[in-house]
Parts: structure tokens; C-alpha cells; sequence
């Protein structure tokens, strides 16, 4: 974990919040991934001009960093071979401009919450509570070291109060994860290692979801195995953790959740376990309807 200065008192606050970051994180996901698989935003990427799939996906998330490398996106999105990104960044960028890019994800998410949630939950007093109050925590977040977060950060916030939820829980979420690539590089973890240690714990997407994805050939994916072998990570049989690469993703979660606690001390314990109480029901409410397909997260109670 890492060093925290000050009391016991101090460290035991500290501690208390990182375990309420990881929650909240866990509570929100679904309400920010939901746009990657939900075809109402691919569809709307496409009549933009850009092509389905891995294309749609790059472009419209890297968009808010402005017209970037494909080395830009390499760095900021970690665990995607280099190669598949470079096949359609800068690509992308010929066929829809940055401000269509961004205005076609947000009404393709638009469409996409209608389905999922429903016009009952989405005029609701306690969605338009948890949308004030994810954006209120964004209020302690500043740019630094976060160029995921940065770039989303200066985009206008949208209109109604379900489009504010998924832009605060989009926020969110790539604040955490600009920190987890800031996690996973102290441990010496590159993309495709992080990647196939994660797949390890048996959380998260299969194996064949995340090697296929992601954009590894088997190849890529067994060296990595034997990597992390090497290295104690992986036992010699299968794909399984072993006590050391056990520690070693709890010590790249901890340290993840412990980078993530700004947003949840600005709303005190009370208002972050009420964000968490409001989140659940929606987000499994997405999931009920289908926001993520079969075969690709190992489970879905997230």
C-alpha cells in the first residue's frame, strides 16, 4: 500500500475511504461501461462517419484528448495491442471530427439509458439525487497526472440529469483508471500483463472476451503467461494466481483505490455511501435489460 503520512487516526480515515472508493467504483461501472456495449452508441458513431467496432470505440473515448496518436491512445488505454489501435487511430480522425465524434456518443448514450433504465427511472427524484451528487464529487478531482480525466474533464456538462450521471460516472471512472495505469507501472506490470493477471483472478471478462478484444494473438497471450510464471505471479498449471500474484493485484487495487479517494472525501461518508445505496439499483437494472452481453465478463454483479 502506500505510505500515507500522519496519525493513526489519519491512516484508519484514509483506509476507510479507499474502501469506500472501491465500492463506489464497483456501484458506478456499470452506469459508464454500459456505453461500450450498447449498440444505440455504436449506431450513432457509424451515421457519424467512423467505422463499427474497435474504431467506434477508440475514437469516441479517446475524442476528449482531442485528435491524438495512436501512441497517445496506446499509453492511456494500457492493456490494447498497439497494432489494433494503430489500425484505426489516426484513421478515425479522416472520417469524423472530434466535436461529431463526442455529440454522437452522447446520443448514442442518450438512446441507450432510455433502453436500459427506462423514462420512469430516468425522471426520477433519486436519479437526478445521484447525478447531483457524482457531479459534486468531481468538484475535488484537479488534471494532474490524469490525461484520460483531463480531457473529459473540459467537456461541457450535458443535459438532462441521466446524461449528467453518465458524464459524472465516466469522469470518474477515468480518474481511477489513469491512476490504476499509474498503479500497474509501479508494479511492473505492462498492458498485456496487467491484462492476463487480472483475467487470473477470475473477475472481470473471460479469457477468451479479453485475449480477443484487447487484440493479443495466442501467441502474445501464452508468453505472458509464462512472464508471470517466471515471476511468481502465475502457478505452473493453468491460469490461476498464485499467493504472490494474489498480493500483487491486491497491492495494485489498494493502491488504486487509495488514489481515488478525493472525490469520495469531498462528499463525507454519508453522501459516498448514499451515492453507492442510489447506484446499485440502476446499475443492475441495466444489467437486467441487457447492457452487457454473454460470454464476455466472468460475472456480471460487479
Amino acid at each position: 500500500m502506500l505510505d500515507m503520512p500522519g496519525s493513526d487516526r489519519g491512516r484508519d480515515e484514509l483506509a476507510d475511504y479507499a474502501e469506500i472508493a472501491g465500492r463506489a467504483h464497483r456501484a458506478l461501472e456499470p452506469l459508464h461501461a454500459l456505453s461500450y456495449f450498447a449498440p444505440e452508441v455504436e449506431q450513432a458513431l457509424v451515421e457519424a462517419g467512423l467505422r463499427p467496432g474497435r474504431m467506434a470505440y477508440f475514437a469516441s473515448r479517446a475524442a476528449p484528448m482531442g485528435e491524438v496518436t495512436a501512441g497517445v491512445v496506446t499509453a492511456t488505454f494500457y492493456n490494447f495491442h498497439p497494432e489494433l489501435i494503430a489500425r484505426h487511430i489516426p484513421r478515425a480522425w479522416t472520417l469524423a471530427g472530434r466535436e461529431r465524434i463526442l455529440a454522437a456518443r452522447l446520443a448514442g448514450v442518450d438512446r441507450a439509458y432510455r433502453r436500459l433504465l427506462g423514462d420512469e427511472l430516468l425522471a426520477s427524484a433519486e436519479l437526478a439525487e445521484l447525478a447531483g451528487l457524482a457531479r459534486n464529487a468531481i468538484e475535488a478531482i484537479g488534471p494532474e497526472g490524469r490525461p484520460l480525466y483531463a480531457g473529459h474533464a473540459e467537456l461541457a456538462w450535458p443535459e438532462p440529469a441521466h446524461l449528467q450521471l453518465w458524464h459524472a460516472a465516466t469522469l470518474l471512472r477515468e480518474h481511477r483508471g489513469d491512476g490504476h495505469v499509474a498503479a500497474l507501472v509501479r508494479r511492473d506490470l505492462n498492458g498485456i500483463d496487467a491484462l492476463v493477471s487480472h483475467v487470473a483472478t477470475g473477475r472481470g471478462m473471460t479469457a477468451a472476451a479479453a485475449q480477443r478484444i484487447r487484440g493479443w494473438s495466442d501467441l502474445e497471450w501464452q508468453a505472458s503467461i509464462e512472464r508471470l510464471r517466471g515471476r511468481g505471479v502465475v502457478q505452473s498449471a493453468g491460469l490461476a494466481l498464485t499467493e504472490a500474484g494474489l498480493q500483487l493485484r491486491a497491492t495494485v487495487e489498494g493502491n488504486t483505490d487509495e488514489m481515488a479517494i478525493l472525490p469520495w472525501q469531498r462528499l463525507g461518508a454519508t453522501l459516498a455511501e448514499r451515492v453507492i445505496e442510489l447506484a446499485k439499483p440502476m446499475s443492475r437494472v441495466a444489467v437486467a435489460n441487457g447492457a452487457f452481453p454473454d460470454g464476455v465478463f466472468v460475472s456480471r454483479s460487479r
